[in-house]
């Protein structure tokens, strides 16, 4: 258990940075995953719309520090080159 003031307010902090971080990483795979969902659905308009929504979704979380910089990369290149494909 934290004894002194500062990692008490440590633990506060680390709450509720996990608490806005949960949460951007869950709207994050939501935008994603109605990229997904069009390209299942063969649709490539409503892909190419899902993808030009999810992609500063996406960008944020790298500058927010939620996600790393080259995973988002790898996302974005991923789902590009299947939105393409259709």
């Amino acid at each position: 258990m934290a004894n002194t003031p500062q990692a008490r307010k440590r633990i506060r902090r680390n709450n509720n940075r996990a608490e806005i971080n949960g949460a951007r990483m869950s709207r994050i795979r939501s935008f994603v995953k109605k990229v997904e969902t069009a390209l299942e659905a063969g649709d490539k308009d409503a892909a190419a719309k899902a993808l030009k929504e999810a992609q500063p979704e996406l960008a944020r979380g790298v500058a927010r520090g939620v996600m790393h910089k080259n995973t988002v990369a790898r996302k974005m290149s991923r789902l590009t080159k299947r939105v393409a494909a259709l």
